[in-house]
């Protein structure tokens, strides 16, 4: 993709599942949470609104344990994975910071953001 960021290989996000990755961007290191959702490819800045720390409660792993929303670690908050709308914790009404991704040849992109 021209102006952009390579994120990871589609294979490596399994169905309904998140995985974190660190990507370069030309504004600086992006810790990030992607997640295959609903048959779509979704993308969020690995951020508290609450706190500011990252989500992971392991590296890596980011669902609560049914698997229905993600999870931050440090204060038990809860996501929706399709919006990144805070459900249940402190920072309920807030939302994670939603990035662009495409999908092109089996692999997912993040766009070079202006400005």
């Amino acid at each position: 993709m021209l102006n952009g960021v390579f994120v990871c290989d589609l294979a490596q996000l399994p169905p309904g599942g998140a995985r974190g990755f660190t990507v370069q961007t030309s504004r600086g290191t992006l810790d990030l949470i992607v997640l295959r959702w609903q048959g779509r490819v979704l993308a969020y800045e690995n951020r508290c609104p609450h706190t500011g720390v990252n989500l992971d409660w392991v590296p890596g792993q980011f669902m609560d344990a049914p698997g229905r929303h993600l999870q931050c670690a440090t204060h038990g908050a809860l996501f929706r994975p399709e919006d990144g709308r805070c459900v249940a914790g402190p920072c309920a009404g807030d939302a994670l910071r939603a990035l662009p991704v495409q999908v092109e040849n089996g692999a997912v992109w993040l766009p070079e953001m202006d400005g």
